[in-house]
């Protein structure tokens, strides 16, 4: 009895020593760092038309310091495809980031694209959302007619 007593009050101690809160320190930014500064993060493509231009485009601008490298960019969707910039955006400088939607499902859509890069925030999440109609048809249906004998 006494050794499972003195197993649980080790197993308990154990428990709280583990439930304590570890401090961390935040870790120390570089202020000459780049950074983004989006027009927008979510564009919205609203109603369009199945088999439109899906292409959009993202404008940023690099008000950090340091020139801005955009590492990678991934979308949620193999039916997003974002086009990532190439050359390293100078301090002060604009970029885009293109993304094309495949508008050939009908429906409504929100994607989501994951931007890595050496920002002080280095990872960006940006959405496209909106709904693919499907064009009406000019075709009207001929209408019953009567006849009166």
């Amino acid at each position: 009895m006494r050794k499972i007593l003195t197993l649980l009050f080790i197993g308990f101690l154990a428990f709280t020593i583990n439930a304590q809160e570890k401090t961390t320190t935040d870790p120390v930014q570089d202020p000459n760092a780049p950074a983004f500064e989006f027009e927008t993060e979510v564009i919205d493509y609203g109603k369009i038309d199945l088999n439109a231009n899906g292409v959009r485009v993202f404008k940023f601008k690099n008000t950090g310091k340091s020139p801005l490298v955009i590492t990678n960019i991934k979308s949620s969707c193999g039916c997003t495809v974002p086009k990532k910039p190439t050359e390293p955006i100078m301090p002060g400088d604009t970029g885009e980031i293109e993304v094309k939607y495949a508008t050939n499902r009908p429906g409504g859509f929100s994607k989501m694209i994951t931007v890595n890069s050496n920002a002080s925030e280095p990872i960006k999440r940006l959405r496209i959302k909106g709904i693919v109609i499907k064009p009406e048809s000019t075709v009207e249906k001929a209408k019953p007619t009567m006849s009166v004998n």
